[in-house]
């Protein structure tokens, strides 16, 4: 059912009806918590692991993406789209409203447990192990009023430009690590 990509794809689904959905077109889907699940995972198999808009929605993302790394080939990268809390509208709505305000969906939709800044997306990676390969802003403004707003701050609001982050990570190897730290 992997659509001929010549590839085995499988799926993590917390609600059981999306699941059934999911299970007519991926080769493995499991329900559940993706934390209790990762035992159920092969260890050093996954060539590339997704969390679009996933680990927003975690209680604890850190752990998840530490336990991860048993589960990737030597080869294998987490890809992730991640929400970005300074986000220029959301960081307008929080000058103004003086509000913290969630929403049905959106950068504050109220089933985030966490929220990310493009720096703290790398200082994620980096504690744990990971060399992030590539971060890149997606969905951004183009607003006039929002460039000439930039420049005026010497590009101090850049990253505000995007609505969401996309990372690759991969875990340092061991030699990496060591040599990280001399």
């Amino acid at each position: 059912p992997n659509l001929n990509l010549k590839a085995e794809v499988w799926g993590v689904e917390t609600d059981s009806e999306t699941a059934l959905i999911a299970s007519e077109k991926l080769d493995h889907v499991l329900v559940g918590d993706i934390f209790q699940l990762m035992k159920d995972l092969p260890d050093a198999y996954f060539d590339c692991v997704v969390f679009n808009d996933v680990l927003e929605h975690l209680v604890d993302p850190f752990a998840v993406l530490l336990r991860i790394k048993e589960k990737l080939s030597s080869h294998g990268v987490v890809v992730c789209s991640i929400p970005n809390i300074r986000f220029f509208h959301a960081l307008k709505n929080y000058l103004f409203t003086k509000q913290w305000k969630y929403e049905d969906a959106g950068i504050m939709d109220k089933t985030h447990l966490r929220f990310f800044t493009r720096n703290s997306i790398i200082d994620m990676f980096e504690s744990l192990g990971y060399n992030l390969l590539k971060i890149d802003g997606i969905n951004g403004m183009t607003s006039w009023k929002f460039l000439l707003l930039n420049m005026l701050s010497f590009g101090y609001l850049s990253d505000t430009r995007y609505l969401q982050f996309a990372c690759i990570g991969k875990p340092k190897s061991a030699a990496q690590k060591i040599s990280s730290r001399t």
